[in-house]
């Protein structure tokens, strides 16, 4: 499968008040291994940079003065991004920013294109309920060296998120990358494993004992027979033999 890991940075948060995208960074995965290859652009935005966002990426309209504007490298995009599936982090605002640069060209968005959108964000919102789930928060959370990051960069980003995302679904794999492939059990899945007897520990006389008096004590709460006590010794039934 290839996979493109993508991000952006922009010159404000919504694009339909007219922000643009001054950088975009993608990655290319296939079969979950980064191949070397990559596009990074930076695109003169043809409009102010806001202060915040500036403080967020770094980056200043001045750098941008000898950039491209994003329509010169568009073909490059939609070449790299064609047919793949993106891995995004809070996928709708950057495919939302990439649409919205499109549509202005004439380009088919982001659905036609590729084979799908993963967003990672989502995901580890659905893995870890209430807790951050921001990029550094992940890395944080899986050990991943955020050192070189100290401003919001596309690139740099993007090589974060490439961990993050294995990380992320490394679960999904062990159950194949774990498993032996023979003609065994499971041919027909292409998959076989032999299975090791179960160990099965009892409990020792110290422990049954233990064990009794807790149940002494239920019966003297309920003042009769606890539920477990009548599991274990079911009253007989009337009429029978």
């Amino acid at each position: 499968m290839r996979q493109i890991i993508l991000d952006t940075e922009t010159t404000g948060l919504d694009p339909n008040q007219g922000h643009r995208i001054i950088e975009f960074a993608g990655l290319e995965m296939i079969n979950r291994k980064l191949t070397g290859r990559s596009l990074h652009l930076y695109m003169h935005p043809e409009r102010e940079i806001d202060p915040d966002a500036e403080r967020v990426h770094g980056i200043s309209l001045d750098f941008l003065a000898d950039k491209p504007k994003f329509k010169q490298v568009a073909d490059q995009i939609v070449e790299f991004i064609g047919d793949a599936e993106l891995i995004i982090h809070n996928a709708p605002f950057d495919v939302g920013f990439i649409n919205a640069e499109f549509e202005r060209l004439g380009i088919e968005p982001v659905a036609t294109l590729c084979s799908g959108v993963v967003d990672t964000l989502f995901m580890a919102r659905d893995t870890f309920p209430g807790k951050r789930n921001s990029l550094d928060a992940l890395c944080d959370r899986f050990e991943i060296d955020r050192s070189n990051r100290t401003l919001h960069g596309a690139l740099i980003d993007c090589e974060l998120l490439s961990e993050v995302y294995l990380a992320l679904t490394r679960g999904q794999d062990s159950l194949v990358m774990d498993i032996e492939v023979d003609t065994g059990i499971g041919a027909g899945l292409g998959l076989a494993f032999e299975r090791k007897p179960l160990l099965v520990k009892r409990a020792n006389e110290a422990e049954l004992a233990v064990h009794d008096g807790y149940l002494n004590d239920l019966d003297k709460a309920v003042k009769g027979q606890c539920l477990w006590r009548a599991m274990e010794n079911p009253a007989p039934v009337e009429g029978a033999a």
